[in-house]
């Protein structure tokens, strides 16, 4: 029986010495889940940004991209079940626009940060400090490693006794405004594109409420569309939907708010700070 000990014993120092890289990368990774994994090379990929040059044993590039995917889908349910059970009494409405301001870059990008993710990843150095959004994406990418190391629960513990209970106060975060309108308001000064909501259709619904329809223009192109029970709400929702279009059209980007004079990348519209959201808020 003591020879066999010891045998295991010299097997793990063995196996210790041969993944050095993976020994040193397990303590700060279960410092920062709250877990240690199994399968570390999935969280070491999710570490890894798409302008790192990390190429696995075959020889290819290496990125999170492919788990970010699958992190940002997960990511959605598991804060779709915590919200349902936590907020029993909220309807449909509130609790998905609880979910937006949750999984929204800006709010990634904030617990990336905090959790120390940016001091685990793999990229180049000049990426640090110009796009912040790779630290939002490599925390999905992080969410789609416990998916697939340890499964759809262990993802709801991370989510609950780790992110909500250090680093988002969900109680405070519900009853927080997004205010798109004047995210939009700012980037559109900021590129100089010429911005219009265009109230289109006024009307009643079965109950008798009044229903608002905005379409937001964008350089004389439409851009978004919002319904709402109220004028802001309308222009609420459409301004939302435009910022969505912009991000994820780059042509659309470049053609409606892109100054020619001036370089910049699209991903910079959720995270720039809006300077005047008091008085853009006063003002809706």
């Amino acid at each position: 029986m003591r020879s066999f000990s010891i045998t295991r014993i010299l097997e793990k120092l063995r196996l210790l010495t041969n993944h050095r890289k993976e020994s040193y990368l397990l303590f700060p990774l279960s410092q920062i889940l709250g877990f240690s994994p199994k399968n570390l090379s999935l969280y070491e990929l999710a570490l890894i940004h798409k302008s790192s040059s990390a190429k696995g044993k075959d020889g290819r590039k290496q990125n999170n991209e492919r788990l970010e995917f699958l992190g940002d889908a997960i990511l959605d349910a598991v804060v779709a079940d915590i919200l349902y059970q936590q907020f029993m009494d909220r309807k449909e409405g509130f609790l998905t626009n609880t979910r937006s301001k949750i999984v929204q870059r800006e709010t990634l990008n904030k617990v990336a940060l905090e959790l120390g993710i940016d001091k685990l990843m793999v990229v180049p150095t000049h990426n640090h400090t110009h796009n912040l959004n790779i630290y939002g994406n490599a925390f999905e990418a992080l969410i789609g490693a416990i998916y697939l190391d340890l499964g759809y629960e262990k993802c709801k513990w991370f989510m609950t006794h780790v992110v909500f209970a250090k680093h988002i106060n969900l109680n405070k975060l519900a009853i927080k405004e997004v205010n798109f309108k004047s995210k939009l308001i700012e980037w559109s000064q900021r590129y100089k594109a010429n911005l219009l909501f265009d109230l289109i259709e006024e009307s009643i619904d079965a109950e008798n409420n009044p229903i608002f329809q905005t379409q937001i223009l964008i350089n004389g192109q439409p851009a978004g569309m919002g319904v709402g029970y109220s004028k802001k709400e309308s222009q609420q929702n459409a301004a939302k939907k435009a910022l969505k279009n912009i991000n994820a059209n780059k042509r659309l980007y470049l053609e409606f708010g892109k100054n020619k004079d001036q370089e910049s990348n699209p991903d910079e519209i959720d995270h720039q700070p809006v300077k005047s959201e008091l008085a853009l808020s006063a003002e809706a």
